[in-house]
């Protein structure tokens, strides 16, 4: 059902006046990533990465933004073994190509305008550094998908051809398979549109 709402609604407004307009731009900004287990039987600590890419708007007042970037995000862990009292800790780093598909709004004019956004995001790890899990019995368990949906909520502002977006991205599933972990980042990135 909800695809069948996401795909009308892209057709709708494909059809309208509304679409006419189209930019493409490049985009790099700071991320700041964190990691959570259902159980809460982690402790995790967020760290900084980053987003470097391409993104394009087909529209007006109302507008498709798809994107395309590469980017790093992970955390930090300290746990208890079972049964012990020993404290490990670890660390997980990705990195993500990143395919945003973000319907918007914008209030204003070409030169200053305040834009939101939102949709999903499609995230596939191209490399993972993870020694979080390393002396687990069965590090498997704890591996990380390969391919995980993610949706992005934010606000923007352009000024001429510079563009600022703050963004809050979690993810829709497991990036785990087994072990409930979720992610969450905040995005804060710059933008220059070439046309």
């Amino acid at each position: 059902m909800k695809k069948i709402l996401f795909l009308s609604l892209f057709a709708l407004l494909c059809a309208s006046d509304s679409f006419a307009q189209f930019n493409l731009g490049i985009k790099g900004g700071l991320n700041y990533s964190t990691i959570k287990a259902e159980d809460q039987e982690i402790d995790e600590s967020g760290i900084l990465g980053y987003q470097l890419g391409l993104w394009s708007r087909i529209g007006g007042n109302f507008y498709l933004q798809p994107e395309l970037y590469i980017g790093s995000k992970g955390a930090d862990f300290k746990f208890q073994t079972v049964g012990n009292t020993v404290v490990q800790s670890g660390e997980a780093r990705f990195t993500t190509l990143d395919v945003p598909l973000l319907l918007g709004a914008k209030i204003g004019g070409d030169k200053l305008n305040f834009r939101l956004m939102a949709g999903p995001a499609f995230q596939f790890n191209l490399n993972t550094d993870d020694d979080a899990f390393s002396q687990a019995i069965d590090p498997d368990f704890y591996r990380y998908r390969d391919f995980v949906t993610n949706v992005q909520a934010g606000a923007g502002v352009d000024v001429g051809n510079l563009s600022v977006d703050l963004r809050y991205e979690t993810s829709l599933q497991d990036i785990n398979k087994n072990d409930g972990l979720k992610q969450s980042l905040l995005h804060l990135s710059l933008g220059f549109k070439i046309f």
